[in-house]
């Protein structure tokens, strides 16, 4: 009887355990890890692409060198800084690899206002499909990062709320709030100016 009630009870506490959230915590910080993998995915398919966008607008706007310098330079600042997996759990380097990347989004706008010159580039087939290409990479790179933010979002409120915060205290204090993507522009808030 007594060895009865206590498989019963270990069952009981098994299965509350189980259905508690015990695992949120780890899952949510894989999901993190995951949407900010496919982050760094989007940002290596866009900086795969600007090499041959490069080339190709070259050879009709030779002497927009310093917009194509910018480009390239902004595109190597961004390659160049080591990405890690610590990168999403150090706010320092999150912020330093999101500036990067900003300034390669703002060298490639220039760019595009350089190509805008060129009625004969633009017909280009092979610009027209790395143009639309590099688009479709940077509405991918929205919608990674959204991804990311909302992964973050759940973890951080897992470990902030209960039954999360008790499991965080006892079995994963290692596991830091995370930061999200923050904008680093200053003036994103701000809808940018068009002039013709």
């Amino acid at each position: 009887m007594y060895r009865t009630l206590k498989l019963t009870s270990l069952a009981l506490l098994t299965v509350i355990i189980a259905g508690c959230g015990i695992n949120n915590i780890p899952t949510f910080d894989e999901k993190v890890k995951a949407t900010w993998a496919q982050v760094e995915n989007q940002y290596q398919r866009r900086s795969d692409l600007i090499p041959n966008l490069v080339e190709t607008v070259k050879g009709y706007a030779a002497h927009e060198k310093e917009t194509l310098e910018a480009v390239i330079q902004a595109r190597a600042k961004a390659t160049s800084l080591s990405v890690d997996k610590d990168l999403i759990d150090n706010p320092e380097k999150l912020r330093q690899f999101e500036q990067a990347q900003a300034e390669l989004g703002s060298a490639l706008q220039r760019l595009m206002v350089v190509v805008e010159r060129y009625p004969d580039l633009k017909a280009n087939q092979n610009f027209l499909a790395l143009q639309s290409q590099l688009e479709g990479t940077e509405n991918r790179i929205s919608v990674a990062r959204r991804d990311f933010i909302s992964a973050v979002e759940t973890y951080n409120r897992e470990i902030r709320t209960f039954p999360g915060r008790i499991w965080h205290m006892i079995l994963y204090s290692d596991m830091p709030i995370r930061d999200t993507y923050k904008a680093t522009s200053e003036d994103a808030d701000k809808p940018p100016e068009v002039k013709f």
